[in-house]
């Protein structure tokens, strides 16, 4: 992350924080989830009834994201159990999801990670999707 007062553009942020992830394709996220992982879709509503949804996931306004997952936060959701919880940041093609997932990093959530090509690569690989 960028040194205070240190002026950093969104490129290179984007590049920092994603050396810090453990970033999943499609078919690790797909195989995560199946072994208890948490996907987290922060989506606008306008690319979700466009393009569908990915079974399971929590979906989770980008703004909201922090205190619903904080397994510490009065806001939490349900599925916000732990710190330890492996969560799979999910935007419409990855990144948005780096930031976020470095977000909840910061709040502790070393379990936290995005997918790379986000739903947008999901969907390409053919993996499941409702309408």
């Amino acid at each position: 992350m960028a040194v205070s007062g240190e002026r950093v553009g969104i490129d290179e942020l984007l590049e920092r924080v994603r050396e810090g992830l453990d970033r999943v394709g499609p078919q690790e996220a797909y195989d995560a989830a199946a072994a208890g992982a948490l996907l987290v879709d922060i989506r606008y509503a306008a690319l979700r009834e466009r393009d569908g949804l990915i079974p399971g996931a929590l979906v989770v306004e980008r703004n909201e994201l922090e205190w619903r997952l904080d397994p510490q936060g009065s806001h939490r959701a349900p599925e916000a159990t732990s710190h330890d919880l492996r969560i799979v940041v999910i935007c419409n093609e990855g990144y948005a999801s780096s930031l976020a997932a470095a977000s909840l990093r910061q709040l502790g959530l070393h379990g936290a990670t995005d997918l790379d090509g986000g739903f947008q690569a999901w969907r390409a690989a053919g993996l499941p999707v409702t309408p």
